[in-house]
């Protein structure tokens, strides 16, 4: 089936398409971060300790926020995403904060072919993998990336999630990767009410998909941990019941919201 629709090339253009709008939004609060504000959460800046002097490998890294929020705690960073408006958004804001982040725009498997380098971090977060339809290659091109004893930092919206309707009413979807999900949306994650329309091709992995990944890929778990709430609000029916921490409103604490790994490449 994934051979028969060009992923790529429609969702290439969903978040080019999203990417005007994403940079207007409360949301992404791009005022805040021109002026220094960082845009990493509490959750990544614990699991990433102290990054200065490192080099870091950022995948899906959208428009660029983290990628300069952790230049700016003094790594050496390089920034990817498939989104080539996004991207150029990217280097312009670097540009205009003084920010020496990089970035490459291309298809995370074809990134061998744009970049030949190891790093001592490889790290990305929330929403990015439900893109990609082999974990496998995924796990590699990590492993390909980091030094020996290097470390990747994920953190990610978890599994059970995306098996609900829209609302969190019913279970609509398949826990495990099966075949793509073709869907068409109106509005955006980062402004409901937007006037943008966007189709997208996406794929659901479970844990022991994504566990197995790293693992059959000269990685090593070192962290795993699964949280009931999330710092986004990003789902319908959430509700804010500590600041910065969301919940699906009728459901509560009892399903797992985000999740996040630590794992190191072997020497």
């Amino acid at each position: 089936m994934t051979s028969e629709i060009n992923y790529l090339e429609i969702n290439k253009h969903s978040w080019n398409n999203r990417t005007d709008t994403h940079l207007k939004s409360d949301f992404y609060n791009l005022k805040d971060f021109m002026k220094g504000e960082t845009s990493l959460n509490p959750f990544e800046l614990e699991l990433l300790g102290d990054v200065k002097g490192k080099s870091i490998l950022h995948l899906q890294c959208h428009f660029g926020q983290d990628t300069i929020s952790l230049n700016r705690l003094g790594a050496e960073v390089i920034g990817v995403d498939l989104s080539d408006k996004a991207i150029m958004n990217a280097q312009e804001i670097a540009k205009e904060t003084n920010s020496d982040a990089q970035f490459i725009c291309c298809d995370l498997y074809d990134l061998e072919n744009h970049l030949d380098k190891q790093f001592d971090i490889v790290f990305t977060s929330y929403g990015t993998i439900t893109w990609l339809p082999d974990l496998d290659k995924w796990g590699k091109l990590i492993s390909k990336f980091l030094k020996p004893k290097g470390k990747f930092i994920f953190v990610e919206f978890h599994p059970v999630v995306w098996m609900f309707d829209e609302n969190f009413e019913k279970i609509n979807y398949n826990y495990f990767n099966v075949e793509p999900i073709i869907e068409t949306e109106n509005g955006t994650y980062a402004d409901k009410e937007a006037n943008v329309s966007q189709s997208y091709v996406t794929w659901n992995h479970s844990m022991s998909e994504v566990i197995s990944s790293l693992l059959s890929n000269s990685l090593e778990l070192k962290q795993f941990q699964e949280y009931n709430h999330s710092p986004y609000n990003v789902f319908s029916n959430m509700e804010e019941f500590e600041p910065k921490k969301f919940r699906i409103k009728h459901i509560g604490d009892k399903i797992p919201i985000i999740y996040s790994i630590v794992a190191e490449k072997k020497n």
